[in-house]
């Protein structure tokens, strides 16, 4: 099964982002302050530029466990895939935490949130048996529901915003920066995300490139949307972890016309949903890749991991913010480390592989 360039393209631009908005935007206030936009934007960078890195491994058209078996051999390609799919399934926790408060909040507010959240894992089950790349078609359809989604948010919230509070430029310092960049790795594996697509799309020229410039052009929708959530909240942004939800309700027409823009608000939830089962879904295919896509694994493998997240759930269902902490605070590290050590591994492989190639 194949993806199209467009497809991809689709996702980086209009998919990836929308994992963005819940919980991030208020973390980034609470370490950066007014000055949140600018770690924000260094993290975009670098992951467009990891995005670029990755796409141009494409060229080989193969995928991650064909090129490290290539240089090292089966066993150990198996091990990485592994290793992959456990880095997956790590930085997949803290969407399903951020998804599981936000139905709670939200949509169901009078329900335990295990019962509210619980069948979204049927969901992510049905999702996670199929390869990642049958989500091509789906991600036609999700683009454009949050390209209006957002855009009708971004429109409603524009006249209750003051951006004059993103003044003055520079305020936190650099160590505001610092806290900033850190805080937010743990929303930006965009491009490991991406590995396991590697040898399913036909690599065209320029694809490289495109697909960085539609993550930047994703990303810059995201700067500017945190940019009204600060002009629209000020010093209280700490304090609203779901501010998609929040700040349109702000706009003087509302009185009038009633709560139409959760028409926007459901539109941006929903393709959440689906980026949300992205990184399980992504651990699953990269392990039944290397093992040859048995008929019974993937199904085995998505209920298990669905089964161990939902259960990871239940247990830190009291320590969320805890839970997060740990995981964007004090492990940060490993977003930037493993997807950077992940793509030098399997350069080293495209290197060995031509090496090999000039030597025949």
């Amino acid at each position: 099964m194949k993806l199209s360039a467009r497809q991809l393209c689709f996702f980086l631009a209009a998919v990836a982002p929308a994992g963005k908005l819940v919980l991030l935007p208020s973390q980034l206030a609470a370490k950066a302050g007014n000055d949140l936009l600018f770690p924000l934007a260094a993290h975009i960078v670098f992951e467009a530029a990891l995005v670029f890195l990755v796409l141009l491994l494409a060229r080989r058209e193969r995928t991650v466990y064909a090129m490290i078996a290539d240089m090292v051999g089966g066993a150990a390609a198996k091990a990485a895939c592994i290793l992959l799919a456990a880095f997956l399934l790590w930085a997949s926790f803290v969407p399903l935490i951020e998804q599981k408060l936000l139905v709670q909040t939200l949509f169901y507010d009078t329900l335990p949130s295990y019962v509210a959240f619980a069948p979204f894992f049927l969901l992510a089950g049905y999702l996670c048996a199929k390869p990642l790349a049958s989500m091509g078609r789906l991600w036609d359809i999700l683009a454009p529901l949050f390209c209006v989604g957002l855009t009708g948010v971004l429109l409603f919230a524009c006249g209750s915003a003051d951006l004059g509070a993103l003044a003055p430029v520079g305020g936190s310092g650099a160590a505001g920066f610092w806290r900033g960049l850190f805080g937010a790795s743990s929303w930006f594996f965009d491009a490991a995300l991406l590995l396991p697509l590697l040898g399913h799309f036909p690599y065209q020229k320029g694809l490289a490139l495109r697909g960085a410039l539609c993550y930047l052009a994703g990303g810059g929708a995201v700067v500017l949307f945190c940019a009204l959530y600060f002009g629209v909240f000020q010093e209280l942004a700490v304090s609203q972890p779901f501010a998609f939800s929040q700040m349109s309700k702000y706009f003087s027409g509302v009185a009038a016309m009633g709560r139409v823009d959760y028409i926007f608000i459901f539109s941006i939830a929903f393709v959440m949903l689906f980026y949300t089962a992205m990184p399980v879904q992504a651990a699953v295919d990269v392990v039944a890749e290397a093992f040859a896509r048995p008929r019974a694994l993937a199904p085995a493998l998505s209920a298990a991991c669905n089964a161990a997240a939902f259960a990871a759930l239940l247990a830190f269902n009291f320590v969320p913010s805890e839970t997060i902490a740990l995981i964007s605070v004090r492990l940060f590290w490993i977003f930037p480390a493993f997807s950077a050590g992940m793509l030098l591994v399997l350069y080293a492989a495209w290197a060995a592989g031509r090496r090999r190639r000039h030597a025949q």
